[in-house]
């Protein structure tokens, strides 16, 4: 048969209850600090039994509360989710429950929060606080979602408003790059007639025409009359020859 130490038993089961009261005390110390508004030094206190318990859920309760007044929501969240797990009784799950709906609602997770409202409510159907917040944390949510769903619809104009004015740009680049080749296209027609021009042969008026054959028969009859004058010359000096 095996002896049990009861020296040894009574020392643990001293310093058990020893570190029981110690734990009470600072929760007592962190209420009265919690009362008074002093949620900094309550949440402490509460942080402390946490340290050597973590096990003891109203100390993780009223540390969630106490951080919650401080405005952390987001670790006021998982201190009463970690007591709704751990929580012994329905009454401290329930009410651990609804303030993590709470704390999800000051986050704007309007949705978690109306699923754990829910279960508060499961566990406590007389919870009538839960019960209150569940229907305005629904509200809150169609009110979220209306404002999500006119975001969408800004966001969409603004998009459509964007998309038309990038059209229009679009339109006037490629009405402005025709005009431009157009002008272009002129400028070398314009050009190459102009080229066309200077390769072509100038015409001839009538006038000058008339003018040009009028000194083409002066010339060829100056011309006509000077081979009759060398003729005549000829003629003379041969007879003369003659005759002598």
């Amino acid at each position: 048969m095996m002896k049990v130490n009861l020296l040894v038993l009574m020392i643990v089961i001293l310093s058990l209850n020893l570190s029981g009261q110690s734990e009470k005390k600072m929760i007592r110390e962190g209420n009265k600090l919690y009362d008074k508004g002093v949620y900094d030094e309550a949440a402490i206190n509460y942080q402390k039994v946490m340290d050597q318990n973590p096990m003891n859920d109203k100390a993780v309760f009223n540390h969630g509360s106490a951080i919650y007044q401080q405005k952390n929501y987001e670790q006021a969240t998982n201190d009463f989710s970690k007591v709704a797990e751990m929580s012994k009784t329905p009454e401290i799950e329930s009410n651990a429950q609804y303030n993590l709906g709470n704390s999800l609602m000051s986050q704007e997770k309007y949705q978690e929060s109306i699923d754990a409202y829910k279960k508060a409510l499961r566990t406590n159907p007389e919870n009538e606080d839960a019960r209150y917040n569940l229907e305005y944390a629904r509200k809150k949510l169609i009110q979220q979602q209306q404002q999500q769903q006119d975001k969408n619809k800004d966001q969409n104009k603004d998009q459509d408003k964007k998309q038309d004015e990038q059209k229009k740009d679009e339109q006037k680049k490629d009405e402005q790059q025709k005009d431009e080749q157009q002008k272009d296209q002129q400028q070398q027609d314009k050009k190459d007639q102009q080229q066309q021009q200077q390769k072509q042969p100038q015409q001839m008026s009538k006038e000058d025409a008339e003018r040009m054959l009028q000194a083409l028969q002066n010339e060829e009859k100056k011309t006509l009359e000077k081979l009759n004058e060398q003729k005549v010359k000829s003629s003379s000096k041969s007879t003369s020859e003659k005759d002598w």
